[in-house]
């Protein structure tokens, strides 16, 4: 009988689960309506294939991106986990042909558009069938918070009722309390059942620098990355024709997206990329959705992003396979006065949303002191408490040196006194510059003796000086319109003459190191890596796939690395599951074999990895613990969790080969009478212990899984003869 850890290993190819997966895929397998946020790259969509093998029925997928659908199906096919599609993509007689995969239970996943579904057609089929597990991928379109709100997808609680037996998942990569919440509560979701794993993408090199010669910048950052992935985000659609167009009189492989190509050439570009045809997309925020490209080496945004929110989905295209990835944001005042011009042309609320939302960004792009991750984690409820992160540019930088700005602070604190606290930073900066504007002739501002006293800096220093005052404690901001005002901290600095240090603009202009995280990378032979890339390449296109359908670079940087020589050897590389190994081993072991025998190289051993996971560590160490003499509710009092997470720990650490101290605590943990754990004993006789449903099912349910998990335990610990002893 296989257990999730089995098909990890077998159909994946995996040694270890990710922080997270394993309890939210056990949480699945106990019927629990589940709600998982996890970052893109996290390694959300093994949290429902997994028991889609594991249960009998039908595993229903809801995605809104025809693009992702294909995407993942053609992984899983790869894998041999048989799935299809239903979309608008597909003739009328492909149509027909999935539907028949389908009903004649051919099919463990079927995927579709919350439109399709909603069909009376599509409805007709999924009744006939047993359904045990309905997936809805992208939920934060359930919540009309959620930055890509879609109507239908609320309908789908609507379908839910057609399927009381199915268990409910809904998957997301970004959710803040609030959007969560809602989807909770569309969906009917206990609270206690929500998984939300870590924002922070440790593989990610973040860094801002000063736009001041963009093309030649981006130039620079694709030279770094020769012949890697990447892409390039910028504002405008002619932004991006002007670019491209830049880029290819270059040299450099690259195609343009945006909303003005027609659908056609959108489809052709994106494919291109895809299959590392073509090395750079250069694209507006219209691209990315459903891109499940794990090898994009940088992502580069030319111009300001409109919101933390977009600027972290954006970076969050570049490493999803865990390997380092470079994300660069070139940054220019000139940006966030383009940004406020289109903000003006808003009202009410939409035009208050959208100035918070620039005001962070900015704030983000300006702190050259704190590290980067901070205020990126914080956005999505997530403290991080790290004082150096080592991947980022202020952590990897020196600290930027402190200037005594008090002299231009003072003028700043003193103006905003003088007109009366009833304007906001623009109108401040105006007063000092000496502009003769309406609005400050107006309110005869020109008669302040603060008028023109600023004039040694320019516009965009005084506005930089204006969000420094605002951090450190000495403005305030409030209203619609965002009017300054002076805090008590300030009143006591002008009366005392104290004086304030800060960071001049002029820094901003500065160079910083972007030197990439120093950590242990696997060391392995760049020749065969290249030579196993092109094999990858050959076979991609034979199958009509993207490349890394066939393998990641992570399996082929390990493969480069111990030279593995055997089926067998090949088996222990990450991402080789046993589908894959009998249908690509032979070919990648011709070329492994090949360039070994030309360069003198022998295999090397592959020493077994230490899981890293968080949930990794946690099993062995309860596990430790319990046979110390801890019972399981002291257990569950020293990490605040339930019996239930407990027991689940216990129980992988004995299945890991450890042995569990016998003892007769558990049995204070299950209302089971005697009858039914001969009963329950019996069926593990029978069908073994990965799976509980069997059990529950012969029991008609009279014991709940809680209840199952310890008597397994018992069973597992014990022995069937030594229970009640």
């Amino acid at each position: 009988m296989q257990t999730t850890t089995s098909i990890l290993k077998d159909t994946f190819g995996y040694d270890f689960f990710r922080p997270l997966q394993q309890e939210v895929i056990e949480n699945i397998l106990a019927r629990r309506d589940t709600l998982a946020v996890m970052p893109t790259g996290g390694g959300k969509s093994l949290c429902y294939q997994i028991p889609s093998l594991m249960f009998e029925g039908l595993t229903v997928v809801i995605s809104p991106l025809i693009s992702l659908m294909k995407d993942q199906v053609e992984q899983l096919r790869a894998f041999g986990v048989p799935s299809v599609f239903l979309n608008s993509s597909l003739s009328p007689q492909e149509y027909q042909e999935n539907m028949d995969y389908v009903k004649r239970g051919e099919v463990k996943l079927l995927y579709v558009a919350p439109e399709t579904l909603l069909t009376p057609r599509i409805l007709a089929l999924l009744s006939s069938l047993k359904v045990d597990l309905i997936t809805i991928d992208e939920a934060h379109c359930i919540s009309e918070w959620g930055h890509d709100f879609r109507p239908e997808y609320r309908q789908i609680v609507e379908v839910r009722k057609k399927f009381p037996e199915a268990v409910c998942m809904a998957l997301t990569a970004t959710a803040t309390s609030r959007v969560r919440q809602d989807i909770r509560h569309t969906l009917k979701f206990p609270t206690t059942n929500e998984f939300v794993a870590s924002f922070n993408r440790e593989n990610l090199f973040i860094e801002v620098l000063p736009k001041q010669e963009p093309n030649r910048q981006v130039l620079e950052i694709i030279d770094r990355h020769k012949d890697q992935s990447g892409i390039i985000y910028c504002f405008s659609r002619k932004q991006v024709d002007e670019l491209s167009a830049f880029l290819s009189v270059k040299g450099y492989s690259i195609r343009p997206y945006h909303a003005g190509l027609n659908d056609a050439e959108r489809r052709r570009n994106q494919e291109l990329f895809i299959r590392d045809d073509v090395q750079i997309i250069v694209a507006t925020v219209a691209f990315g959705m459903g891109i499940n490209k794990p090898n994009v080496r940088f992502v580069i945004h030319y111009d300001l992003p409109k919101s933390i929110e977009g600027y972290y989905q954006e970076i969050g295209r570049a490493g999803r396979d865990g390997l380092p990835a470079q994300c660069t944001l070139l940054y220019s005042y000139a940006d966030v006065a383009k940004l406020n011009y289109f903000i003006d042309q808003k009202e009410g609320d939409e035009k208050r949303v959208a100035i918070e939302h620039l005001n962070a960004i900015v704030r983000f792009a300006e702190d050259e002191r704190n590290c980067r991750r901070k205020p990126l984690l914080n956005y999505f409820g997530e403290a991080y408490s790290a004082e150096n992160c080592s991947n980022c540019d202020n952590c990897n930088s020196a600290p930027t040196p402190l200037t005594d700005i008090t002299i231009p602070a003072q003028k700043f604190l003193s103006c905003v006194k003088r007109a009366d606290e009833k304007f906001g930073a623009g109108h401040i900066v105006d007063i000092l510059l000496g502009s003769k504007n309406e609005k400050v002739l107006r309110w005869e501002h020109e008669k302040l003796s603060t008028y023109g006293i600023g004039k040694e800096w320019d516009r965009k220093q005084w506005m930089h000086l204006a969000r420094q005052l605002l951090s450190l404690g000495y403005l305030k901001q409030d209203g619609e319109f965002y009017t300054l005002s002076l805090t008590v901290k300030a009143l006591e600095s002008l009366r005392k003459r104290e004086p304030i240090f800060g960071v001049m603009q002029e820094a901003m202009e500065r160079v910083k190191n972007d030197g990439k995280k120093k950590e242990e990378e696997l060391e392995y032979h760049r020749g065969l890596f290249a030579i196993l890339r092109q094999k990858r390449k050959e076979l991609a296109d034979e199958a009509g796939v993207p490349p890394y359908v066939i393998f990641p670079d992570r399996t082929l940087i390990e493969m480069a690395a111990y030279f593995p020589q055997s089926q067998d050897s090949l088996l222990a590389i990450s991402g080789v599951g046993q589908v894959k190994a009998r249908q690509y081993g032979e070919a990648f072991l011709r070329v492994i074999q090949d360039f070994s025998g030309k360069h003198g190289l022998s295999e090397r051993k592959k020493e077994a990895r230490r899981d890293k996971s968080d949930a990794g560590r946690r099993y062995v160490l309860i596990g430790e613990l319990y046979n110390g003499g801890e019972t399981v509710p002291g257990l569950m009092d020293r990490y605040k969790v339930t019996n239930a997470t407990i027991l689940d720990h216990l129980t992988r650490f004995v299945l890991a080969g450890n042995e569990l101290r016998k003892g007769n605590d558990l049995e204070t943990l299950t209302t089971a009478t005697p009858d039914q754990k001969q009963a329950v004993f019996k069926v593990f006789d029978e069908v073994g212990t990965a799976m509980l449903k069997p059990v529950f099912d012969r029991l008609d349910g009279a014991l709940s899984y809680d209840d199952l998990k310890v008597l397994r335990l018992m069973y597992q610990v014990l022995g069937r003869g030594d229970v009640g002893k």
